[in-house]
Order: structure tokens, then sequence, then C-alpha cells
């Protein structure tokens, strides 16, 4: 198999993991754990008081999720780079 079909090949599968669940779970509201654990507290023990806040909260959504996706490329990037070097080490 060429590079260009393994590459169109994952690039499909790519496509159908992000679709799929997509279809099957029509309008279904796919939110964080935060949210779930927050309420399941709630229900738990309505007088619980968190044990800190945060120093700074975002002024939006958009900028927590700005935020979110520079720290997860941020992260992507030093295990790219990492990773790199040890193959780079290891072909020497």
């Amino acid at each position: 198999m060429k590079l260009w079909q393994k590459n169109l090949l994952l690039f499909m599968m790519l496509i159908l993991v992000v679709l799929v669940p997509m279809i099957i779970k029509n309008g279904a509201e796919f939110g964080g754990s935060d949210d779930k654990a927050a309420g399941v507290i709630e229900e738990i023990q309505s007088d619980y008081t968190p044990w800190f806040e945060s120093i700074w909260e975002p002024p939006s959504g958009e900028i927590e999720s700005l935020l979110f996706c520079a720290q997860a490329a941020f992260g992507a990037g030093i295990v790219g780079f990492v990773l790199g070097k040890i193959t780079a080490e290891a072909k020497k």
C-alpha cells in the first residue's frame, strides 16, 4: 500500500470516528465530566462548599476553549519533540 493510500485511509477513519457518534446520538449534548461531577455532588450533599476557587476565570467559553486547545497543542508539541529526539538518537 502506498503512502498516499495509507494517509487517505487514516483520514477516512478519522472522519468516521468524528461523524458516527454525531449521527448515532443526534441532538445529544456532549458535555464535560466537570459539569456532571458538580451535579452529582449537589445531589449527594447540597450544602457542599468547594475547598478553593479559581484565581482567574476566562471571560467567555470561547476563550476557555482556546486556552484548553493551546494547552493540548503545546503538550502534543512536547511529546512529538521528545519522540522525534528518541527516534533520531536510535537511528544514529
